[in-house]
């Protein structure tokens, strides 16, 4: 293996060629600090904030370079603090504290470089524009959910249009690496962190706050007289929801007419438009966008029904906005359901065909269940271990580590409670008074067996964090 040897600020270094060390690699290595702000270690580096310049020799003449994308060359002599160097970077930092007065991070770099005072006209921006959000959700996580929009002068991160994400899963990933406060404020997407979830929960929500299941005050497991999945349940609540006048609207998913299997959401406000949404469909539906719409057309007494991303992103819009000023008399109730994955649906309709050979735009139904795959055609079940589909999961459910829906008003699902049975947690009095409204058989739920999945899929995100938070350490 080849081994090249350079020289950083006057010290010796050998580095392994096969590795492709960077500058700010090889520099971090024999201790030497390069200030940067855009770089992490698990992303491609990018080179946006250009605060690791170095001045770099070689044969006889000398560039600046980014440290965090120029890779290490045999005989390469690099300095991290010349002369050149320094005012590049307090240069920077000065643009930078113009922009950003009021972020602390960009006040403590600026402080160390001898920047107290900017020369230039200070702004009121948090964003830096350091790529490292769209980066972290489009290289780690996959779903892409924010890119960088517009040009020039008016350059931002956001969604296109700064319309509402139906994208984002509230992960927080972007908010983990964000060097400032910017990506904690945007209002269309949903970067939901431990701290918005406890906000949330004492502001929404009531009853005990258990590790596992989340703040609840009822759990059971329960059927309705409704022929549906597990008990029928949902619908059920909806239906009564309804005809009480809990509710005038609901956002509910239904098979897209012409489509097969294919989903989409709808607002309903009849029970005609609630039998039609039964079923489990294991897709991710865009829901966010119809919800602002039912706002924005006048509908006012909403209950959606979503799965703990979709949840987290009601929530988190609740959160951050007026939503009492923009729409008086808005009222919101979450039906969350209790989800592992949800499936990319070419994916699956593609697996469903070689598995079983059958059509998966024409099944009855689809479940999954005691980790079986179940699919009904023409009254047929066909079934498989759910892990012969884990490659057409859909991008980003591997960093969710919700699987009963948290912060729902009533969350449902059918893990805990015996076949034909939906198992029901009740999280506020809202949830209370929606099942107190709603006729059903009630049943034992196994808690224990909600347990093990929801520390089954916490591992698994607490896995793939890992990755984002080992780099925020180095």
């Amino acid at each position: 293996m080849r081994v090249l040897k350079l020289e950083i600020d006057g010290k010796a270094v050998e580095v392994e060629a096969e590795k492709g060390k960077t500058i700010l690699e090889a520099a971090k290595s024999i201790g030497i600090d390069i200030p940067t702000l855009c770089y992490h270690p698990a992303l491609e580096p990018f080179g946006a904030c250009r605060l690791c310049s170095v001045e770099i020799e070689k044969r006889g003449r000398k560039k600046i370079v980014t440290a965090c994308n120029y890779p290490v060359e045999d005989g390469l002599a690099v300095n991290t603090k010349s002369p050149e160097i320094i005012e590049i970077r307090k240069m920077l930092l000065e643009l930078l504290l113009a922009r950003c007065p009021e972020e602390g991070k960009i006040q403590r770099l600026a402080h160390e470089h001898g920047v107290v005072k900017p020369r230039f006209k200070l702004e009121d921006e948090r964003c830096i524009l350091c790529g490292l959000c769209t980066r972290v959700c489009e290289e780690l996580v996959g779903v892409s959910a924010i890119n960088v929009i517009n040009r020039g002068v008016e350059r931002a991160i956001g969604t296109p249009y700064m319309e509402l994400s139906d994208d984002c899963i509230g992960c927080g990933s972007c908010a983990l690496v964000c060097p400032t406060e910017a990506i904690k404020r945007e209002k269309n997407i949903y970067p939901t962190t431990a701290e918005d979830t406890r906000a949330i929960e004492d502001r929404f929500l009531e009853g005990e706050r258990d590790a596992e299941l989340g703040v609840y005050t009822d759990l059971i497991a329960g059927k309705s007289s409704l022929d549906g999945q597990d008990g029928g349940i949902v619908s059920s609540l909806l239906i009564s929801g309804i005809k009480n006048n809990l509710f005038d609207a609901a956002l509910v998913v239904h098979r897209k007419d012409g489509y097969g299997y294919k989903a989409e959401a709808v607002v309903v406000e009849d029970v005609a438009g609630i039998r039609r949404a039964q079923g489990t469909k294991y897709l991710r539906v865009p829901m966010m966008s119809k919800l602002e719409e039912a706002l924005k057309a006048g509908k006012r007494r909403i209950a959606v029904v979503g799965t703990p991303c979709e949840v987290r992103a009601v929530r988190k819009i609740q959160q951050q906005r007026d939503l009492e000023r923009e729409f008086p008399g808005v009222e919101i109730t979450l039906l969350g359901l209790f989800c592992f994955e949800s499936f990319d649906y070419e994916g699956l309709k593609e697996r469903t065909k070689r598995e079983f050979g059958v059509d998966l735009d024409k099944a009855d139904k689809t479940q999954i269940t005691k980790g079986k795959y179940i699919v009904t055609v023409d009254g047929e079940d066909y079934s498989c271990d759910v892990r012969a589909f884990e490659d057409v999961v859909s991008e980003g459910c591997p960093y969710c580590d919700d699987f009963v829906s948290r912060l729902a008003d009533i969350s449902i699902g059918s893990v805990g409670s015996t076949d034909g049975y939906s198992t029901v947690i009740v999280r506020s009095e809202v949830g209370k008074k929606l099942l107190d409204a709603t006729e059903f058989v009630q049943a034992e739920v196994t808690k224990k067996e909600i347990v093990k999945l929801v520390r089954f899929k916490k591992k698994r995100a607490d896995k793939n964090f890992a990755v984002i938070m080992d780099g925020l350490a180095t």
